[in-house]
């Protein structure tokens, strides 16, 4: 039995790539395609009905920690700390375009004209920072930074030598003992990284809340944990959530005086 697909019927995830696993076989029996070309146009078809298009296998592949859209023709990937150009790029505007309408609507965010730049993050938790024309000149530019599956620890830390065992144990009384500290660096210094590094010092009967712009850290190990997110306004200009809102609401949380706040260029604990 074939089923029908359509807006009202959009059809589960597995439904769509049997379709078009289905479509592609059928292409075959006129035109000689390879078996990896059948396999190469089917996961290509699904990724721009269901995916992120082009960009879907490099967010996939865990050895790139960052993707840079410059426009439809220009993709660029850090890879072992070196940046390199992708081969490939998007069919046309409209297909990034629409690529950037499917992040923002995933998380509930908006970006446009009148508001075109927006950070978000994607279901994996990887930042995804977009701008568009008129204030970006070379069209849609989308910028993902990922985060490692396995988080970084403190022990990591000490064994790579970027701190002292001695720095590592201060560093675990001062968050024990709920001083504040601050955290600032340069974009992809390790701000978040050290940060959620730290946390796994905070003893887990405490109660956290983490206030951010977009959604990023990796707390572990606290049962007690309130996270929030800024909202956007809509396109009207109202029903906006900023941090102030979000701070005001957490004192009356019941914090025990350690609360994680995440902003541009800078960490707080």
């Amino acid at each position: 039995m074939i089923k029908i697909i359509s807006q009202e019927n959009p059809g589960t995830e597995d439904e769509i790539y049997e379709i078009i696993e289905r479509s592609v076989l059928m292409e075959g029996r006129t035109v000689y395609i390879t078996a990896d070309e059948k396999q190469y146009l089917v996961k290509s078809i699904y990724n721009s009905i269901k995916g992120l298009d082009v960009l879907q296998d490099i967010v996939d592949n865990p050895d790139i920690t960052e993707i840079m859209v410059n426009g439809p023709g220009h993709i660029f990937i850090e890879k072992d700390g070196q940046l390199a150009e992708y081969p490939e790029h998007f069919s046309s505007l409209q297909k990034l375009e629409d690529v950037v309408q499917q992040i923002v609507a995933k998380v509930n965010r908006m970006v446009n004209e009148s508001n075109p730049i927006v950070d978000v993050r994607l279901l994996d938790g990887s930042r995804v920072n977009i701008v568009l024309p008129p204030v970006s000149l070379n069209g849609p530019v989308v910028t993902i930074r990922k985060f490692p599956k396995n988080p970084m620890t403190m022990d990591k830390l000490v064994a790579i030598g970027s701190i002292s065992t001695k720095v590592a144990v201060f560093l675990k009384m001062l968050v024990v003992a709920r001083y504040n500290i601050f955290i600032s660096g340069g974009t992809g210094s390790g701000k978040t990284t050290f940060l959620n590094v730290l946390s796994n010092y905070i003893p887990s009967d405490e109660r956290i809340i983490t206030i951010e712009d977009s959604a990023e850290l990796q707390i572990q190990g606290i049962p007690n944990l309130v996270r929030l997110e800024v909202r956007n306004a809509n396109v009207e200009g109202k029903n906006a959530v900023t941090i102030r809102d979000l701070l005001k609401s957490a004192l009356r949380m019941r914090p025990r005086q350690n609360y994680l706040r995440r902003s541009q260029g800078c960490c707080c604990m």
